[in-house]
């Protein structure tokens, strides 16, 4: 219920953000959340089990909609030079909203039985600290400029955000994006998925969330007491591992927020997506050798924590600043609809299908993970450029240049032309 919610989430992205602008859509998402921890306190007194399905699927609902809307808020907020510590952010504070879901979910907190209720409704309090908070903050300024072409209440929430200065680099960023849109009217999603000029985007961004949801995170995410017990971690021991696995996300993503920006993003993806597919083939050699030596559950072990490091100080990080990064403004709504509807699917159908394949692959269901992390490593090394300090208009380009030689042809023949 929870994954159909987020796939209507994210459908509804276009509409909502476009209708009410960034801010007023986080907030809006915000009271949702709050109305959904409301019904499911009160599904336990009122004996009511549709309650709780109506509160999952709110909740899969603003998870949709909010992880859309929050990524293009940070893009448009950002100035250039932080934009990847910026829109990583959103990244990390995922992280602490699984850790905390792990600490108050621990028994002696609100685990138990009794409060079953009370511990599903923690997330709230993050959305009532939303709605008290983001009515001090600015709206985007690329939304006001570009899409409301209110001037004024851009170059405002540009002193607001950045200080104060006359920003005219930045404006005129925008201004030449607000030609080329004007040039090509926004696209709905059918339309973009049609136009040959941001088809590599698309491949882009659709190769990178399908490996990163068949990476192997999302089963460890749902399922990772099964994990765990798989490979001989004690029951009784199995939540503390957890809650240490929500603690290493959060300090890993930390870490990558301070490296973006220096190293970029094509290394950050290929040092991931190469440490995660060689974990995932460990932990194949190490659940096979658990029954004839103590230490194989602690070294699987290390190797899944190790696998979620690299994971948030890789791939995850830099998929949400890539994302901001690559459509122009005019494209964005239809990107993030078509990116969520394929997150939110491919989640919904791991979490079918994972309990059948572990039953019937054993250890060796790890294996279609590991090859999964190969196939985005190997994409980023041959085709995916880097976006780092680049304007939304050049990374166009920069994609536009890619042809299924690889770039480096195509740039040798405009060099030997200019010879």
């Amino acid at each position: 219920m929870y994954a159909v919610g987020g796939l209507f989430g994210a459908v509804s992205v276009k509409f909502i953000s476009g209708m009410l602008g960034r801010k007023k859509a986080i907030m809006g998402n915000s009271f949702i959340a709050i109305v959904a921890a409301g019904i499911m306190l009160t599904s336990k007194e009122a004996k009511s089990y549709e309650m709780i399905i109506v509160a999952r699927i709110l909740y899969g609902y603003t998870a949709g909609l909010g992880v859309s809307t929050h990524l293009m808020y940070l893009g448009d907020i950002s100035p250039r030079k932080i934009r990847g510590i910026v829109t990583l952010t959103s990244a990390t504070f995922t992280s602490l909203g699984k850790l905390s879901g792990q600490f108050f979910g621990l028994s002696e907190i609100l685990g138990r039985e009794e409060l079953w209720n009370v511990v599903l409704c923690v997330p709230a309090c993050f959305s009532v600290l939303q709605v008290l908070v983001l009515p001090f903050l600015p709206d985007a300024p690329r939304y006001l400029f570009i899409e409301k072409g209110d001037v004024k209440a851009c170059k405002k929430a540009l002193q607001s955000l950045w200080g104060q200065g006359d920003f005219k680099q930045e404006m005129d960023e925008m201004l030449a994006e607000q030609a080329a849109i004007e040039a090509a009217p926004p696209k709905n999603t059918l339309q973009l998925l049609r136009d040959k000029t941001v088809r590599w985007q698309l491949i882009t961004m659709s190769t990178i969330y399908c490996c990163n949801q068949l990476s192997g995170m999302s089963a460890i995410s749902t399922f990772s007491f099964d994990i765990f017990r798989k490979a001989g971690i004690p029951r009784d021991q199995i939540r503390y591992v957890t809650l240490g696995l929500g603690v290493s996300e959060i300090l890993t993503s930390l870490c990558c927020g301070l490296l973006i920006d220096h190293i970029g993003r094509r290394l950050l993806f290929l040092g991931g997506y190469g440490v995660m597919s060689a974990c995932w083939v460990l932990i194949t050699v190490m659940l096979n050798l658990k029954d004839s030596s103590y230490w194989a559950p602690y070294i699987t072990t290390g190797l899944i924590i190790l696998f979620i490091m690299s994971f948030c100080g890789g791939p995850a990080g830099a998929t949400a600043t890539l994302n901001s990064e690559i459509f122009i403004q005019s494209n964005q709504l239809a990107a993030f609809v078509l990116m969520g509807i394929q997150r939110w699917f491919l989640f919904a159908v791991l979490g079918l299908v994972f309990p059948f394949l572990i039953n019937a692959l054993d250890s060796y269901c790890f294996v279609i993970f590991a090859c999964m992390c190969l196939l985005g490593c190997l994409y980023t090394f041959f085709l995916l450029p880097e976006t780092k300090g680049k304007t939304l208009l050049e990374i166009s380009e920069e994609f536009k240049a890619i042809t299924v030689c690889g770039k480096f042809f195509l740039e040798e023949n405009r060099v030997e032309t200019k010879l």
